[in-house]
Order: structure tokens, then C-alpha cells, then sequence
């Protein structure tokens, strides 16, 4: 959710040989702030949950609609867009939350706004013409130089410094681990990036990469390849041999970042898939940057919002679905009004996760889906914090039970001069996701601050000082983890399938993987068969 597979073997090679890193000057305020305000967050989960009882009122209104589009995420506003630059306009999109984004949302206080999920899209890969030409649409690719070199704005691209790592006591450019660390460390560092330069260039006989973006794009063909997606990521790497401590912490780091779940628990073609899915090959100048915004994806959510004005009904829960012979039959529950309607279409897609449709339908099982719980924490500190000291756009403390945290007015093209708002990220990687989603869920917010700002005392400890206010948002189903077996599983392979080619269905957990490429795909290739 906060990272994508940025790290190369060139990335390494560059930085590792560098001199000793200076010590960062920190200055510190003595007093602490006289009032500390907490807040919690979170998705909607208890309206979520009337799916267990569904104890709603009886129809009073009905819609007519020749497609409806179920769930405002990435996926279902992907298909609003093709559907409206393919002359069909007669859709509906209804949402749960009271707003649309899904994981690409954001939330504001004076300061600035910051990400509530997602808050970076990696440089797509060249053949991933359907996500650039969304670029352009975006003014974010504005065309090719003479060279063919594509031209992108910059000022939506990460600013320097963009990723710092404190390790051995002080901080460092890049989060590769470089300080002091033994030449076997160097060495195994190295052999890895290799291999997953070997792993990124394989292609199949029909000239497919074995890893690709999306992931339905990947190749199958050689058996050695599926077995990679039966076994951990961890088994994969003893069995190669990296052993090194400081290479398996970045790899599990890497996982956690974007699945979730670390090396113990997400399948080796996964694990292999975050280095060697990006291809690196549409920009040689800009290969190694991210497009990002103070408020995260929830800024390319917005420019799908021309496509869906007048066209969606936020805060309605679907709960029943009921297909007949020529249409199909949607009742939901309107949350603002109290009521239920009906919604007549003529075909359906259900752009919502699987844990969801499971209670929808009830012979969609689930239960092979894993979906690891996130917390996010939005601090707003003190303009002191830091001192002379200069935030990374991402910074990462090593060995750490969290991921780090943004800093959110890095992007800012006005001159902070008031308090900073920094948002840290941590996953709960672990085996047991449903135990650890209660266990978060019950967390109230002295246990919250708690957890976060022992984490964060590793780095500053002194940053109790400078608090003004601290956000906590509770995500419990953030993201499908791709453990072994389920991204080209049997199971997963079932629940993709149309009902009776009136009833379609499109989310980034139905690829394994929950990046904004997956969902944007998903969107678009089901409104096509929709078409």
C-alpha cells in the first residue's frame, strides 16, 4: 500500500561503495504540548456487517439502469470510464462508503491534505499503453521529445529526497542497507538483484513476460514458474541461499510494504513479481521516481469523477441480487434515507472484494482470501520537529514493526512554514488475519499511540514533544495478501467467472495483488466483456 518496487541491482551498485553517511542535526523543543488531540478512523464496518443479519426494510423505489456498477474503488470507477469513452452513458455506480476511492482516499485538516491508503503510483511499464494514455488524460504524460523520451510533469513526480533509511543509529539516502555492512553482505545484495534481472526479462516462447503487469498478463507456460506460487517467498530465498540479515529485512520490508504480509507468508512468485513486474523500460531519465501528491492515489481517483457526475449513490449497501431471465434484480440499502430499493439492469458488475460478494451471493466462497489488516497514522508535529534536519518524502526505520512514514507536505510547492503532517504506515503480517483484524478493531486510542510512537521513538525520540494532533485510521480488509496458491489458485480461477453473462466481476483481489495497475485493469477488461 505505501510502496512498489523501486529497488534495482544498478540502484545498489551505485550507492553501497559511498563513504560514511553525516550524522543527521536534530534539535529538539524541551516542553511538551499542552493538549494532545486523538482521533480514530476508519471504513465503514459496521454497515458492512448488516450483511450478516441482512435485516432490511422491504423495496419502496426502483431504478432502472441498463449496466450497474457496485463499488467505488479503482475498479468500479475504471469501468465508468470505459463505458462513458465507448458512447454507453446509462450506468449507475453505488458505494458503501460515503465517498468514492476505495484504498485511494484521503482526508485534509489546515495543515495539509494526506493520504487514507495508496499514495503512489510507480512509472508504468511501456506496454501498459491503457494506464499511460489514463496518464495523459491526467496531464500528467503530456507526449514524447524527439527522442521519444515520454515528458512528464514533474511537479507530480517525488522531489528529492525521496526515500531515507536510519540504520546503525543514524539516517541514510536510499533504504538499502549500506553502513559498515560485510562484503558477504555486499556480495549476496548484489546476487539477488541479479536475479531479479534475470527473473524481469524472462519471456515464454510467444514472447510473454513471466512477470507481468497485469498480472493476468503473466506467463504460464513453464511449470517451474507455477511452482513458485506454492511455495513462500522464505523457502525460496533458503533455497537459493541469501541468508544475510540485512537483505532478507529489505525483502521483508518490501513485501510487507505492498502485500502486507512479509516473506514468511506471501508466495516466492510474488515476492519475485514486486522486483521483477516493473520493467523499468518506459523512461530511461525518470525510470526510478513515482508520480505522488501530498493526498496520495486519492488524486488520481479524482479525474475519474467527470465520468461518474450525476452517476453514483455513495453510502448504499447491496445485499441481495436476484437475476431473471432478462435482467438482473439489485436490492440495497440506502444509509442516508433508511430505505431499501430496487435496481432493475440488464447487466451488473460487482467491482467490490470477495470477503464482500461471498455474503452477497452466499455460494461465492472465500475463504481461501487473506486480507491483512493496516493502520494509519496521521501526526501533525510541531514546525520544529527536526530541527535543521531535512524529511525524506518516504522514511523507513529499519528493523521496525512499521513501514515508516510519508511526509505529506513534501510534495508541497509552498514553503512550509506552520506545523508538519507526517502519516506512518504498519501493516499486521501475520498468519492469523482475521484474529489480527479484531485485535486492531478493539485497540482504543491511548493503546494506538502507544503502539505507534514506540515505533517511532526508534528514530526520534523525542517526538512526543512535538505533538499536535494524531489521526488513527483503521483499515480491517486493506488488501489481499498473495499468500501460496492464491493468485492462480483454483479457487481464485472460480470466483472470476461471470454468472450467466449478466452478473461480472472486477477487484484487485481477484489478481493476488492490490496496486492501482491490478484494479484499473480489472475495471476495464470486465466493462469490456460487459460491452
Amino acid at each position: 500500500m505505501k510502496s512498489g518496487g523501486k529497488y534495482n541491482r544498478k540502484d545498489f551498485i551505485k550507492t553501497i561503495f559511498l563513504g560514511s553517511l553525516m550524522l543527521p542535526f536534530l534539535q529538539y523543543c524541551s516542553k511538551k504540548g499542552k493538549s494532545l488531540l486523538l482521533k480514530i478512523t476508519g471504513t465503514n464496518h459496521i454497515l458492512g456487517h448488516k450483511l450478516w443479519a441482512k435485516d432490511f426494510p422491504k423495496p419502496s423505489e426502483e431504478i432502472y439502469t441498463k449496466y450497474l456498477i457496485v463499488g467505488g474503488g479503482i475498479s468500479g470507477l475504471s469501468a465508468c470510464r470505459f463505458f462513458s469513452q465507448n458512447n454507453e452513458n446509462d450506468y449507475l455506480l453505488l458505494e458503501m462508503e460515503n465517498h468514492l476511492g476505495g484504498n485511494s482516499s484521503n482526508g485534509q485538516n489546515k495543515f495539509s491534505k494526506f493520504p487514507l491508503g495508496a499514495h503512489y503510483l510507480p512509472l508504468p511499464n511501456k506496454e501498459n499503453t491503457e494506464i499511460i494514455e489514463f496518464l495523459r488524460e491526467c496531464g500528467i504524460y503530456q507526449g514524447d521529445d524527439e527522442d521519444g523520451e515520454p515528458i512528464l510533469d514533474e511537479y507530480q513526480m517525488s522531489f528529492p529526497q525521496q526515500e531515507r533509511l536510519f540504520y546503525k543509529n543514524s539516517w541514510q539516502n536510499d533504504i538499502v542497507p549500506q553502513k559498515r555492512i560485510s562484503k558477504e553482505t555486499q556480495d549476496e545484495f548484489i546476487r539477488f538483484f541479479k536475479r531479479m534481472d534475470e527473473f524481469r526479462e524472462k519471456k515464454d516462447s510467444k514472447g510473454n513476460y513471466f512477470f507481468a503487469i497485469p498480472v493476468e498478463d503473466s506467463s504460464l507456460e513453464e511449470p517451474d514458474f507455477i511452482q513458485l506460487e506454492k511455495m513462500t517467498f522464505k523457502s525460496f530465498l533458503s533455497k537459493e541461499s541469501f541468508k544475510s540479515e540485512e537483505l532478507l529485512w529489505l525483502l521483508d520490508y518490501s513485501c510487507r510494504d505492498d502485500y502486507g504480509l512479509g516473506v514468511d507468508y506471501v508466495s516466492a512468485w510474488a515476492g519475485i513479481h514486486y522486483f521483477a513486474g516493473r520493467k523499468n523500460n518506459w523512461s530511461k531519465k525518470y525510470k526510478d521516481q513515482v508520480f505522488t501528491w501530498p493526498e496520495g492515489n486519492a488524486r488520481l481517483a479524482k479525474h475519474f469523477s467527470k465520468y461518474i457526475k450525476g452517476k453514483s449513490l455513495t453510502e448504499h449497501l447491496v445485499f441481495d441480487v436476484v437475476p431473471d431471465e432478462n435482467n438482473v434484480e439489485v436490492l440495497c440499502y440506502d444509509n442516508v434515507q433508511k430505505k431499501t430499493k430496487k435496481i432493475i439492469a440488464e447487466k451488473v458488475l460487482f467491482a467490490t472484494p470477495q470477503f464482500v460478494n461471498q455474503r452477497i451471493f452466499g455460494s461465492r466462497r472465500a475463504e481461501n482470501f487473506n486480507y491483512v489488516p493496516w493502520l494509519l497514522t496521521t501526526i501533525t508535529l510541531k514546525n520544529e520537529f527536526g530541527g535543521d534536519e531535512e524529511l525524506a518524502w518516504d522514511n523507513v526505520i529499519y528493523g521496525s514493526d512499521g513501514l515508516g512514514y510519508i511526509y505529506d507536505q513534501h510534495q508541497s510547492l509552498a514553503q512550509v512554514l506552520g506545523e508538519k503532517v507526517i502519516t506512518y504506515y504498519r501493516s499486521f503480517s501475520t498468519s492469523d488475519c482475521k484474529k489480527a483484524r479484531k485485535k486492531l478493531y478493539a485497540l482504543k486510542e491511548s493503546e494506538l499511540k502507544t503502539l505507534v510512537l514506540e515505533d517511532l521513538k526508534k528514530a526520534h525520540p523525542l517526538i512526543e514533544d512535538f505533538i499536535v494532533e494524531i489521526q488513527f485510521h483503521k483499515i480491517g480488509h486493506a488488501m489481499i495478501a498473495p499468500v501460496p496458491n492464491q493468485i492462480f489458485g483454483f479457487e481464485t480461477e472460480n470466483v472470476r467467472m461471470p454468472v450467466e453473462n449478466k452478473i461480472f466481476f472486477a477487484h484487485s483481489d481477484l489478481s493476488g495483488i492490490s496496486i492501482f495497475e491490478e484494479a484499473f485493469y480489472q475495471g476495464l477488461r470486465a466493462a469490456k466483456k460487459m460491452l
